[in-house]
């Protein structure tokens, strides 16, 4: 397992239950890729001035040795689903970089 997740929220009321799914989701991406060296999630809360609907935006940041992979989801009313669509974003380039490391992925010759 990787150093702890990192987790800020800004807007947001912490909670262990929200912390608790942030982790287990964050601790999924290791079946993906074993080498990850540290994920920092950031949740905010944005747009209560301009509209009533609360909208939430989620930023991964994971490190893998020699890169980084980055995923931001935005403006979801509904920050469970706001999560996982980041999550699932966040496995699909994880996976995608365990696949280019392990040399499946063709690269085609230009010119």
């Amino acid at each position: 397992m990787f150093a702890p997740v990192q987790i800020s929220l800004h807007g947001i009321s912490p909670s262990k239950a929200l912390q608790d799914s942030i982790r287990e989701k964050a601790g999924k991406l290791e079946r993906f890729y074993d080498r990850i060296v540290s994920c920092r999630v950031v949740l905010m809360l944005e747009g209560l001035h301009r509209r009533q609907v609360k909208q939430f935006s989620v930023h991964i940041g994971i490190k893998v040795p020699g890169s980084e992979i980055v995923v931001t989801r935005e403006h979801d009313e509904d920050i469970r689903v706001a999560l996982r669509e980041a999550f699932d974003a966040a496995r699909r380039k994880l996976e995608d970089y365990a696949r280019e490391k392990r040399g499946d992925v063709k690269r085609h010759a230009t010119g």
